[in-house]
């Protein structure tokens, strides 16, 4: 498909109005030109999304057997539309998107594989879910329901769930013999279902509950009854097999999903290595960081102990109540740095329409620190946290800290980042990566190291810490995933070997190993940005493009996995059957 170009650069732009010339000036976006060439698949993949969307919207509740089957059935539609493609006569942009979508739809059959497998291993405790969920499916299908039959199989399903409670309790200990008990995640994964099952059974009940009359006299107190005995049940699950209360948001269970599971998404990330060998690369980057911290720690007088120098750095904290003037400065020096530099392109738009946004202290549980995306959000003590979540608050938070994470969240990070992804190729947002979205910024901490971004020996000291800690986060993930590390080590770790504060640790592991995360999104911070800074080396070091040409280059082809991006960027050969077998990092032989 040959490309159209419209210029609108950095000169004005004479058209004709009304038989007279109308100058407009250089658009809000400060772009120097709109390619409106693109893949010949874009627009098939746009209809998959909206596919897949609507049948996520359709149906709901993620726990839903018809939800899988029919994703997976959506899925097979497409991997053979994509068989009866001619690649060949793609172009570039057809041929990325063509590997892309293809990885894509069978990284999800892979996923609602392990969806059903995970499903499955709560049935010993979950004996009736199936049975409750037929109610919700058959409300989704709009068949009308028999309110006496519905009646008997809620009331059913109450006494089989009480009944099955008195098994697993006899009101002192758990009946069943400790081998046969099930493991602690699987009966957190039940608990958690069951706050799904209450969701769905409230759905369905309320859509006929008072509409149907005849409904409401035969199901009113089944539900009542059934709503009431789920809610105990989860509890005493919590309670018996986990060993803690339905509310208690402090215990980490986690639900790790091992070696093989752990190696298929590696392989949906077009990565070559093992999480063996990628934890030997977190251990070597985090030698690398602990022995510039030696340095810095002796620069400010604190020996060989950099620990110390590291909590000289907390307590530098600035006054409750002016955090938000300080992250709009860094902010400004970031991207003055980078227009001194002459680093990337960076729209005059995207510099004014980002906000500070205040996280609240539940939310604060799960982000201690920093999020930023269209906006940047704070971690800061508000005055219902105790006197030692205050302290550790304004500790984790400090100026030479801060410095080094919010040019990672707005500019050049992730507010960039969005802003240009909802502008070029917008249609591969579905493809997200962890290892372009975090390797980005994370490839940004590196360079601006090597530009001496930071001022003084503080500001290099709380550089490190982040580096440190995106090594830390490669180590304990990986091998929390591969059983080899429980929460409890993992929050010990990074407060030993990092320095954290212990919430803050606690806060950080709750959401790398409670499954609200993709189980490579901690390690693809570090990896992703490695990934980024060795194809730097191989596009500017090899003459082939500018730094700032680079940077933009990786903006504009959105979101794919680092190692597709190499061969786009180089003009590498691309077949149907996409080769990945790229050693990034260059010191370890892959098996």
């Amino acid at each position: 498909m040959k490309r159209k170009k419209v210029i609108l650069g950095f000169f004005c732009l004479a058209a004709v109005f009304g038989g007279r010339a109308v100058v407009m000036s250089q658009p809000a976006t400060g772009l120097t030109a709109i390619d409106l060439g693109k893949s010949e698949l874009s627009d098939a993949i746009l209809l998959f999304t909206q596919d897949w969307y609507s049948l996520e919207r359709h149906f709901g509740c993620a726990i839903l057997p018809l939800r899988r089957e029919r994703l997976q059935k959506l899925c097979a539609q497409w991997l053979s539309v994509l068989a009866e493609t001619d690649f060949i006569k793609l172009n570039d942009d057809g041929r990325v998107d063509y590997i892309l979508l293809a990885q894509f739809l069978r990284r999800c059959q892979q996923g609602l594989q392990r969806e059903e497998k995970r499903f499955n291993e709560t049935e010993a405790l979950l004996p009736f879910t199936r049975k409750l969920l037929s109610l919700f499916e058959a409300q989704r299908r709009m068949q009308w329901v028999e309110a006496p039959r519905a009646a008997v199989l809620l009331n059913d399903i109450a006494v089989q769930i009480r009944q099955l409670q008195a098994k697993l309790d006899d009101g002192k200990t758990p009946a069943l013999p400790a081998g046969e008990r099930p493991a602690k995640n699987v009966a957190e994964r039940a608990f958690a279902f069951c706050g799904q099952l209450r969701q769905a059974l409230k759905e369905w009940f309320d859509f006929y509950n008072s509409y149907d009359p005849l409904f409401t006299w035969w199901l009113a107190e089944p539900y009542k009854d059934l709503e009431q005995t789920l809610q105990s049940y989860a509890a005493f699950l919590r309670r018996q097999l986990v060993g803690a209360a339905a509310d208690d948001q402090a215990v980490i269970v986690g639900d790790p999903i091992g070696r093989e599971a752990l190696l298929a998404e590696l392989a949906a990330e077009m990565i070559a290595y093992t999480p063996e060998q990628l934890i030997a690369i977190g251990e070597r980057e985090m030698a690398w960081c602990e022995g510039e911290m030696l340095k810095v720690s002796r620069q400010l007088g604190f020996g060989s102990d950099w620990h110390k120098a590291i909590e000289h750095v907390k307590g530098l904290y600035v006054e409750p109540g002016r955090q938000p003037e300080l992250i709009h400065r860094l902010a400004l020096e970031a991207i003055a740095f980078m227009e001194k530099n002459d680093l990337l392109t960076i729209p005059p738009l995207a510099k004014e329409d980002w906000h500070i946004v205040m996280l609240s202290p539940q939310q604060q549980l799960v982000n201690p620190f920093f999020t930023g995306g269209e906006d940047i959000s704070l971690s800061y003590p508000v005055s219902t946290m105790s006197q030692e979540q205050k302290m550790m608050s304004l500790r984790g938070n400090n100026p030479h800290f801060a410095r080094a994470t919010v040019h990672h969240e707005l500019i050049p990070g992730h507010h960039l980042q969005g802003f240009m992804a909802e502008r070029y190729r917008a249609y591969r947002r579905i493809f997200s990566t962890p290892f372009y979205v975090e390797g980005w910024p994370l490839y940004w901490e590196m360079l601006l190291w090597d530009m001496d971004f930071a001022r003084s020996a503080e500001d290099r000291l709380g550089m490190l810490f982040w580096r440190l800690h995106r090594c830390a986060r490669i180590i304990f993930s990986l091998n929390f995933h591969l059983g080899r590390m429980t929460p409890e080590a993992c929050v010990d770790f990074l407060v030993q070997r990092v320095g954290h504060e212990r919430e803050n640790a606690v806060a950080e592991v709750r959401r790398s190993c409670n499954g609200s995360y993709d189980p490579l999104y901690q390690c693809a911070y570090m990896l992703g940005g490695l990934q980024l800074r060795a194809l730097a080396r191989e596009a500017v070091g090899g003459g082939r493009m500018t730094l700032k040409a680079f940077h933009d280059a990786v903006l504009r082809e959105n979101s794919m996995p680092i190692a597709l991006l190499r061969a786009r960027l180089l003009g590498l050969p691309l077949d149907r059957d996409f080769k990945y077998d790229w050693d990034f990092y260059g010191a370890l032989t892959k098996k």
